[in-house]
């Protein structure tokens, strides 16, 4: 899931916060930055 949609799997692994506000934000300017970071924030 993190790879097509990045917020979402930020959003259940995490729940809101800045980390989804972070990804969110990474989405919208380059959707590849806000793949590695729902990734790595998923494995961690």
């Amino acid at each position: 899931m993190a790879i097509l949609l990045p917020p979402g799997a930020v959003f259940l692994n995490n729940g809101a916060g800045k980390d989804l506000l972070i990804n969110i934000v990474l989405c919208l300017f380059f959707y590849v930055p806000g793949i590695l970071h729902a990734l790595w924030l998923v494995l961690k």
